[in-house]
């Protein structure tokens, strides 16, 4: 009930459309309640030709009870049969019971537009909670989840809580009125056999109650089966082109085979539960109607009983208007159990509380003015070092180049300046202050990034050259593309800077992908710049023209740049050779080119490969 009722919250102005769902709910039940009991008056006109000797009966005293309206139904009834005969009489019921009719789907109908406003709002804002948390978390939290699972939390588990809600607020609020309601007109009909229906009925909610509890269980499972479905279909369709080249077709069928065949097994199991609540439900209650017609009928047979025919046949009526919303009720619960399994699911995301995040009363860095520092910094992702005891030091407007073996943690030393990750010991500062005493934001705002892979988004060249600075003019955007040597191609491309250019790029090459990369570093124009393999995976006319574009980059700004390439990184004013997570060498090209060490020894290796 707590996650259902988190769920709610999300719905905007809750509480007055609730107030006003339930009203509407209620004034429709009372008016479809009328129309049923109306069936009794006008089966007393119909079998009973006694009304027109019958005396009027006097005006009742105005009170707030049954008795009350009844009285007066029957002071104005018998007035029509005496005054205008029985057929007018029948007349006015049959009018009374259109306009119960009109009334009660009017009111139906202000009821589901209710339920639709707290529907779409509720989803909408569920939604963006959801992305809103999965922006904030830390970038080690996307490389131990699978972004099939977080996609199907963003889509199946929405849906499915939307399914939920609007069940619940349907059949799980609103049936129990309609059931009470009905049972009210029941009592006032016959007390005792409405006792009687009491005492029989939750023989059903307790069979219905061990379906239901089964449900929840294997709609955990279900879910999850798909998030991890909607995986492997991202890894499938991503990554196509290994797939065909080593001949893996067969593998990731089996793959998927495999998992689409446990979620069948599992939506099988469910759907028979569920489909199983519904007959047995509808079973038990012919089985209770059945009760109540003999235990009713005996009563009508007995010399001094109290219940009429027309009073009878009534409450069967009512009753059976009992049975629709009792099943709904049952398979609003249904719909429920697998809502709440999903709402588990995306609240255990949009718990998830960020690693990396602001601290009460961080100060803003509003410029870099003098140097970065690592100071006994170590860092583990798990219990593995990547990073032992470094200390460095990087003066502003100089750049300094991270070299060394693949796994020494060249990129891991980068990503603690932006705070993709935080030092497991040690400091980063920044101008004297450690990084963690800054706002994020402002930390981020003064650092640009360019990577190996060029991460480009599918849609026009100038919005992925602004990305993330809406207010960027085509004359920046346009001369941030010429000094990444980009606008050239830009220009010949179909619509130039308008141009879609597909998923991920797809439709550029490397180096154009590249240089796009650039140009939205030279747009965002940071005093700090962090090169993580720029040029490693392009060929060499392309690296030409994007390590020019590097250098236009670098101008008047404090560089770190990771690179395998060391051409491209003899310029720098340190370089710092990373082995094992450790310091091995620094100094300058010439310095390190004339020492015996690992960094001679790479230089020697690249050489020999031309």
């Amino acid at each position: 009930m707590k996650s259902f009722l988190r769920i709610l919250a999300y719905a905007n102005k809750l509480r007055t459309r609730l107030v006003f769902f339930f009203g509407y709910s209620i004034l429709g039940i009372i008016f479809g309640a009328f129309n049923i009991v109306l069936v009794i008056p006008m089966l007393t006109v119909l079998f009973k030709q006694d009304k027109e000797q019958a005396a009027i009966p006097a005006m009742p005293a105005f009170e707030f009870s049954t008795d009350y309206l009844i009285g007066v139904f029957n002071h104005y009834f018998i007035t029509i049969i005496k005054e205008n005969g029985q057929l007018n009489a029948l007349l006015f019921i049959c009018g009374l019971i259109v306009i119960c009719v009109v009334l009660a789907n009017v009111f139906r109908f202000l009821e589901r537009v209710m339920a639709t406003k707290i529907r779409v709002d509720l989803v909408k804002n569920i939604r963006m909670d959801i992305f809103r948390k999965v922006t904030q978390l830390h970038i080690g939290y996307f490389n131990n989840e699978r972004k099939g699972d977080l996609i199907s939390r963003f889509t199946n588990d929405v849906t499915e809580v939307e399914s939920a809600v609007m069940n619940s607020l349907k059949a799980v609020l609103k049936e129990p009125i309609t059931i009470i309601v009905y049972f009210f007109v029941l009592f006032t009909i016959s007390p005792k056999l409405t006792l009687f229906t009491l005492l029989v009925l939750p023989l059903t909610g307790g069979v219905l109650a061990e379906i239901i509890k089964r449900l929840k269980r294997q709609a955990t499972q279900s879910q999850e089966s798909l998030g991890r479905i909607l995986n492997i279909l991202d890894e499938t369709f991503g990554g196509m082109r290994v797939i065909k080249a080593f001949n893996a077709r067969n593998f990731v069928i089996n793959k998927i085979e495999a998992e689409s065949s446990f979620y069948r097994k599992t939506s099988k199991s469910m759907a028979y539960k569920n489909e199983l609540a519904s007959p047995v439900s509808e079973m038990l209650g012919v089985m209770i109607i059945a009760g109540i017609i003999f235990f009713g009928g005996n009563m009508v047979l007995s010399e001094n009983s109290t219940l009429e025919p027309e009073g009878f046949l009534g409450f069967l009526a009512v009753f059976a208007m009992i049975i629709q919303p009792a099943k709904n009720f049952s398979n609003g619960i249904t719909s429920l159990q697998r809502g709440t399994a999903s709402a588990a699911r995306i609240f255990a995301l949009i718990d998830q509380q960020p690693v990396i995040k602001s601290k009460p009363g961080a100060s803003e860095l509003k410029s870099f003015e003098k140097e970065i520092e690592f100071k006994n910094v170590s860092f583990a992702y798990d219990t593995e070092p990547v990073l032992k005891n470094i200390n460095l030091t990087i003066t502003k407007g100089k750049t300094l180049a991270l070299v060394g073996p693949s796994g020494g943690g060249k990129s891991t030393l980068a990503d603690l300046i932006p705070r993709f990750y935080d030092p497991t010991e040690g400091q980063v500062l920044v101008d004297g202050v450690s990084i963690t005493d800054y706002e994020l934001e402002s930390l981020r705002k003064q650092i640009g990034v360019v990577t190996q892979e060029s991460i480009l988004f599918n849609d026009t060249i100038f919005n992925n050259i602004a990305f993330g600075m809406p207010d960027a003019s085509e004359e920046r955007v346009i001369e941030a593309a010429r000094i990444a040597n980009a606008h050239d191609f830009i220009v010949q491309s179909e619509n130039g800077y308008q141009t879609l250019i597909g998923e991920r790029g797809s439709k550029l090459s490397g180096g154009q992908r590249q240089r796009l990369s650039i140009a939205r570093a030279v747009l965002k124009n940071p005093p700090i710049l962090i090169l993580d393999e720029a040029t490693s995976a392009l060929d060499s006319e392309s690296e030409k023209l994007v390590q020019e574009a590097l250098f236009n980059l670098m101008k008047n700004r404090t560089s770190i740049v990771i690179a395998h390439r060391l051409s491209t990184i003899q310029h720098a004013d340190e370089i710092v050779v990373i082995q094992n997570g450790e310091i091995g060498e620094r100094g300058t090209h010439e310095q390190l080119n004339s020492q015996n060490g690992l960094y001679r020894k790479l230089v020697a290796i690249q050489n020999a490969e031309r």
